[in-house]
């Protein structure tokens, strides 16, 4: 993480600073639309970064409002580290994210599993891989290509981005990070079964 608590969401054309069971009123259709999702990200994370305080959340009225079903109006497959929680980094309430996060915010089956459901059921239409300064995960990868235990299943998933960073100019860690993320929006967009709602979708990496 950086002191300045700022996100880089990265684009194929820009730059950007910055569970429950199906209820019977679930539905497909879009919360908001993917760029007012963004809009939503971008100023939540500029009250985060600029704020000493945060305001308070949750509230007795948004319980009760998300207490039967749930509308998130974006996706955030982010990384498990401690400092880097979505709802905090984007200033957002419960019931505003739909979160999926392992360490080294990797894709695998079950995370492809939880964005389709979020899209089908849940209305959500931004996607956003959520990768993060000094992770240690993309390190542990950058050190060694083995690790012990199950820890080994993450440094393999990391390394494509390590080769891909390898040789750029720039700082390493920080290059691999940014490449870790964009790898897993790419493996969203070519792996997760939308149907017809792909072309609502909107899918872009980011880095804390």
């Amino acid at each position: 993480m950086n002191t300045i608590s700022k996100l880089t969401l990265i684009t194929s054309i820009s730059l950007f600073s910055l569970a429950a069971l199906v209820c019977a009123n679930d539905h497909p259709a879009a919360s908001v639309g993917a760029n007012e999702a963004l809009a939503k990200l971008q100023e939540g994370n500029t009250r985060f970064a600029t704020s000493t305080v945060s305001a308070g959340k949750p509230n007795a009225a948004k319980r009760t409002e998300t207490a039967q079903a749930q509308h998130p109006f974006a996706i955030i497959l982010g990384c498990a580290d401690s400092r880097t929680s979505p709802e905090i980094v984007f200033d957002q309430n419960i019931g505003d994210l739909f979160v999926s996060r392992t360490a080294g915010n990797l894709v695998d089956d079950h995370a492809l599993g939880s964005i389709e459901y979020a899209v089908a059921h849940l209305g959500a239409r931004l996607i956003v891989v959520l990768g993060h300064q000094r992770c240690g995960a993309v390190e542990a990868a950058m050190a060694s290509d083995t690790a012990p235990g199950h820890v080994q299943s993450l440094v393999r998933d990391i390394q494509p981005a390590v080769k891909a960073a390898k040789g750029k100019q720039g700082d390493a860690t920080d290059l691999t990070i940014a490449e870790n993320a964009r790898l897993m929006a790419a493996k969203i967009r070519s792996q997760a079964s939308l149907g017809e709602l792909a072309k609502e979708v909107r899918i872009i990496s980011a880095v804390y």
